[in-house]
């Protein structure tokens, strides 16, 4: 079997390549030959998996949420896709924890080498896809404004530095029509996130009752314009209580049509900049791309799990 590692070692603090023979070593054991490559700008991990040869049985991404948000990119422009999977070494690395991953490189790879493939359904913003979450407004720009050096340095303790750092600067709304499954709505909101996760900037179990496999995204409209009000909701989300809040408006859906009335700014997409000239969007989900992922937890993200 042919194994081929996508790695950015700028991820996080950063990978050695001193850790390659024994990563190869783990790999050689489950009967696997294996190709390393390594991302050296933006952007390169989707051209490097699009020229990869049909033979190939597992892609494993390495880095953060945002590099495999690339290699997923990527995967999805092939006219064979192959099967991915993901190894974090990121900041937050919230794919890596919604999957069962623990904090120990060689563990992870193992607990990936023994997982399942499975079917997933991956969220799409006008063809973009995004593995996990698509965000705007308020506090979403933090991802990929924090300073890598910061990041590097701190960890996701980085990320709060930022958020205090804008918690007094001025909120803005944004006048929006959007639909949901065909039912219209309209409204002024200070943020927006889109997700097929449920562990999103850190907080485990976003939504308890998300699965991977059921056709449906998860998506929250925001129109709390206090930032107490903003700081209650996020405290609320650590303890699932955001259902029914004033504000606070929760959707499950296949297909979300957003028409912004006026200003624009960019999308955070997994963690990274999403710019597009336009004031509408769509957003729907792709169905059945293959993930080889740990058994960990199977059964809590998937309906179709046996």
């Amino acid at each position: 079997m042919k194994c081929v590692l996508i790695i950015n070692p700028k991820s996080g603090k950063g990978f050695s390549k001193k850790n390659e023979p024994r990563l190869k070593k783990i790999l050689e054991e489950y009967d696997y030959d294996s190709k390393i490559y390594y991302t050296t700008a933006h952007g390169d991990a989707t051209k490097i998996i699009k020229k990869l040869p049909d033979d190939v049985d597992l892609v494993i991404s390495m880095g953060g949420d945002g590099t495999f948000s690339e290699v997923m990119n990527g995967n999805l422009l092939r006219e064979k896709r192959l099967v991915l999977s993901h190894l974090p070494i990121g900041t937050m690395n919230d794919i890596g924890h919604m999957y069962g991953l623990i904090n120990n490189l060689y563990t992870n790879l193992k607990l990936i080498l023994t997982g399942r493939v499975m079917d997933i359904d991956v969220g799409l913003i006008n063809r973009h896809a995004f593995t996990y979450v698509a965000s705007y407004g308020k506090f979403m720009e933090i991802p990929y404004q924090t300073p890598h050096e910061l990041k590097k340095k701190l960890g996701w303790v980085a990320y709060a530095v930022e958020v205090l750092k804008r918690i007094y600067t001025r909120i803005s709304k944004y006048r929006i029509e959007f639909s949901v499954d065909g039912e219209r709505h309209q409204g002024d909101y200070t943020f927006i996130i889109i997700s097929n996760a449920n562990h999103i900037a850190g907080i485990n179990n976003f939504y308890r009752d998300m699965k991977l496999d059921d056709e449906k995204m998860e998506v929250m409209f925001c129109s709390l314009y206090k930032k107490s009000d903003i700081i209650k909701a996020f405290y609320n989300l650590k303890t699932n209580k955001l259902q029914g809040v004033s504000g606070i408006e929760i959707y499950k859906c296949s297909k979300l049509e957003i028409h912004f009335m006026d200003k624009t700014k960019p999308w955070c997409v997994d963690g990274e900049e999403f710019k597009q000239n336009t004031k509408n969007y769509t957003i729907e989900l792709m169905r059945n791309v293959k993930m080889q992922i740990p058994k960990n937890n199977l059964k809590k993200l998937f309906i179709n799990y046996k």
